[in-house]
């Protein structure tokens, strides 16, 4: 049975990031199924560190919008929004080019929060990085989802 209370269209998705950071990283949303949300990210000049390694932070980032995004997809956006509460990461394996693909489950769907897991694996499908997100469920702004036209 599928959790998504919109219609999971990833080309919706991808359009309603124009001209953020996860533009800016090359972060595309790719696959869905009835309780999971995925995308991927390139390991490049955008997303290392100094050491040539895929920086922490950018997993989080990857990690935080594939988890938000699919908070906001099980939804009314009418009436709710979901944002972020807290999140960590546990980095288990260094990645040093490639594309990494991220894959947001519900651990918790309540009526003002939610719990995501999203693990992160790259090309050849190990685990090189596991993140919980807490989200905080509360009434949309006027405007719709964050002031952005929501579907």
């Amino acid at each position: 049975m599928s959790i998504w209370r919109n219609a999971v269209d990833p080309a919706f998705e991808q359009e309603h990031c124009r001209g953020t950071m996860i533009e800016h990283l090359g972060i595309r949303f790719t696959a869905y199924g009835d309780d999971w949300l995925e995308g991927t990210m390139p390991v490049n000049e955008r997303t290392i560190q100094p050491f040539g390694l895929l920086h922490g932070g950018a997993s989080v980032v990857l990690a935080e919008t594939l988890g938000s995004h699919a908070a906001n997809l099980c939804l009314d956006r009418s009436r709710y929004s979901a944002v972020g509460q807290e999140i960590n990461a546990n980095h288990l394996r260094a990645v040093r080019s490639g594309t990494v693909t991220g894959r947001a489950s519900p651990i918790h769907l309540g009526l003002r929060s939610q719990v995501w897991s999203i693990e992160i694996r790259d090309e050849r499908g190990r685990l090189t990085c596991i993140s919980r997100l807490t989200m905080s469920v509360v009434d949309a702004p006027a405007g719709g989802v964050l002031g952005r036209q929501a579907k």
